[in-house]
């Protein structure tokens, strides 16, 4: 059973035993540079021209150079920034991965996307986790060692106001009596666990819509799904719950370049870089997106050969 089969972005990328692609913001081999954030519409347009079904959206406050990877995200505010690359696409579905609840009051997480799933009928992926960028919790005077907590409350919190008439609220979030959220979203917004949330896996087996986990091996990749679908099944049963994972990708000029590790990926040739797709696939990966950040080559052209000779191994999902 899947609740999505209506959604358009959840059903062309999502179905159980199957793999899509996409990419992570931004389209930019930057590494630990500041990004420029040239381009990025036209290669937004490329990527879904070329067959990509998702962009993926980081929300990251501020620049932290000890933080140990590429500091400022895609420097923009997420929602806004997706929401301007909504603007410039037709389908593509965009993803936030992830927003972070303990920083983000759950009213104003829901005022938002339900405003963006209004403006963008069911495009919009909402990946939640709890944060673990201890700058942007100290800057906004939230408890980074609480965080687990509060990003349970606003979860719930979340869940009743986007989908209740006139909820009645008192949480120490806030409090909602005789009032409701206008607008509401047009369909249920699949909404992803990212991360272990600062939970056990047993609650986001029964909590969210899907899983998104960051990159490991394939065969990690596969026990660790396998134990979490086993739960699902226990607490849910017959119902499908997607996973994700992004990958850092290098992609190298020869298509028979064999796989070398890089961090949170791969320096690989399409070739070998196609298998390796399939043994994901059949680990239970449903959708991998790529972060171009650490790759050698300039990103139009790696999104160019990825759309012709990956993407079609790996298609979007007919409708």
């Amino acid at each position: 059973m899947n609740p999505f089969l209506q959604h358009k972005a959840y059903s062309r990328m999502y179905k159980e035993g199957e793999l899509t692609l996409g990419l992570h913001i931004p389209l930019e081999n930057y590494q630990f540079e500041t990004p420029t954030m040239e381009k990025q519409v036209e290669l937004a347009q490329l990527a879904e021209n070329l067959g990509f079904t998702s962009l993926w959206f980081r929300d990251v406050l501020l620049e932290d150079p000890n933080f140990g990877d590429p500091a400022v995200g895609q420097i923009y505010d997420m929602m806004i920034y997706l929401t301007f690359l909504a603007s410039q696409t037709k389908e593509i579905a965009l993803g936030t991965a992830a927003a972070v609840l303990p920083l983000r009051h759950p009213l104003r997480v829901a005022k938002e996307i339900a405003t963006i799933d209004q403006l963008f009928p069911e495009r919009l992926l909402l990946g939640v986790s709890s944060g673990d960028r201890r700058a942007d919790f100290g800057a906004l005077g939230v408890s980074h060692p609480n965080r687990g907590k509060l990003f349970i409350k606003a979860f719930d919190y979340l869940n009743e106001v986007l989908y209740k008439e006139f909820p009645r609220i008192d949480t120490s979030v806030g409090s909602i009596h005789n009032a409701n959220l206008v607008p509401k979203p047009t369909n249920r917004i699949p909404t992803f666990i990212t991360g272990y949330a600062q939970q056990d896996m047993e609650w986001f087996a029964q909590h969210g819509d899907g899983w998104m986990y960051y990159p490991r091996s394939p065969h990690d990749q596969e026990v660790t799904i396998k134990r979490w679908r086993e739960l699902v099944e226990e607490y849910q049963p017959g119902v499908f719950k997607q996973f994700s994972q992004p990958m850092h990708l290098d992609l190298a000029e020869d298509p028979n370049e064999i796989p070398r590790p890089i961090r949170l990926g791969f320096r690989i040739g399409r070739n070998y870089l196609i298998e390796l797709l399939n043994i994901y696939k059949h680990a239970g990966v449903n959708h991998l997106f790529f972060a171009l950040f650490d790759s050698q080559r300039p990103a139009e052209e790696v999104i160019q050969e990825l759309g012709e000779e990956v993407v079609p191994h790996f298609p979007g999902l007919k409708v």
